[in-house]
């Protein structure tokens, strides 16, 4: 799979597909803005399933697993943690599970969130030495009462269920850290892997919906640094009646306006999946103005089986699999500061 690093650095992109949304059936008028917001009736759609999308390229590799559970029938809870711990377990990505970035201590630690259709819910933050947190996170949802489990009591939950502690800081990620220590700066870069997530969102053949999050976090984050990944309405959120979000990029700007749960509501207003996506970036613009040079990136799933996604800055893709495609496409974006 190719570092994500070297794949923006293409320029040619010609060829990509860009979402577009959902068709709009209807168009009310908002008040408040004096401009046309979209709305659809859903009511008499056949809903197209299954279908899994999840963020950036590393989608691609994840999408294989949880394509074949939904292709044969299995649920999108089942098919939104194998998809994930894929990625979870790559030890060349830098962002997500095994040879994730570290914090300026030198400790990687991990988030995750898993969410089904029914509403049940679960989460870990600031996991060490684990490799695969969503499958901890969904132990959680499980076999406790809670939602989520930080830190030590994470670990040690995780270790009671049969997970392996390991040392999760490789070789590549300890040499780039050992660097960083020489000016300690930190500086968020649009589109690098210094602070971006897995995310994934599927329908099955049932019609029910579920998604999962995960993610290393912010790289040389303080120790004990939590981002929207983990937070459920943050970055992730499910309601089987409307649709599923998630969300990557800067999570403390995400978590700021619930984006996740934001954009889930805007749907069951009528608001298309990229329409509602768009608007959740519109509150963060709206909130950060020009100081937000940072990318931030929502997608989402409705009922329908529809799929849409919008970002602040360019170069945010996802992957997409149905019966129909297996594609890795472009969301629009926020074409005023790019």
């Amino acid at each position: 799979m190719k570092n994500r690093r070297d794949f923006l650095k293409l320029t040619a992109l010609g060829g990509a597909a860009v979402v577009t949304g959902s068709l709009i059936q209807s168009c009310d008028t908002d008040k408040t803005k004096g401009t046309a917001v979209s709305k659809q009736d859903n009511k008499n759609k056949p809903i197209q399933k299954p279908v899994v999308i999840s963020t950036w390229d590393h989608g691609m590799q994840a999408n294989i697993p949880a394509w074949e559970i939904l292709n044969n029938g299995g649920s999108a809870l089942d098919a939104v943690e194998a998809g994930v711990r894929v990625v979870e377990s790559d030890p060349n990505n830098s962002s997500v599970g095994i040879g994730g970035a570290p914090d300026r201590e030198g400790n990687v630690s991990l988030d995750a969130c898993i969410m089904d259709h029914k509403g049940m819910c679960g989460a870990v933050a600031a996991l060490e030495n684990i490799e695969n947190p969503i499958s901890v996170a969904r132990k959680v949802m499980e076999d406790t009462p809670h939602v989520m489990l930080v830190g030590k009591g994470a670990l040690e939950f995780a270790i009671s269920k049969g997970f392996e502690e390991k040392n999760l800081l490789t070789e590549d990620s300890k040499l780039k850290w050992e660097k960083w220590l020489e000016t300690s700066k930190y500086e968020p870069i649009i589109n690098i892997e210094n602070h971006d997530t897995i995310g994934m969102l599927a329908i099955d053949s049932e019609g029910n919906l579920s998604g999962s999050c995960t993610t290393s976090g912010l790289a040389y984050k303080l120790r004990g640094r939590v981002g929207d990944s983990p937070i459920i309405g943050a970055g992730l959120f499910v309601d089987n009646e409307i649709g599923a979000a998630c969300a990557t990029g800067l999570g403390e700007a995400i978590i700021r306006i619930a984006g996740s749960a934001i954009v889930v509501e805007l749907m069951r207003h009528g608001y298309s999946p990229t329409e509602a996506c768009k608007e959740a970036v519109e509150r963060i613009i709206k909130i950060h103005g020009k100081d937000a040079a940072f990318q931030i990136g929502f997608l989402a799933l409705n009922k329908q089986g529809e799929y849409g996604g919008y970002s602040l800055f360019s170069q945010f893709n996802f992957a997409i699999t149905n019966k129909s495609k297996n594609e890795l496409a472009y969301t629009e974006y926020n074409k005023e500061w790019t």
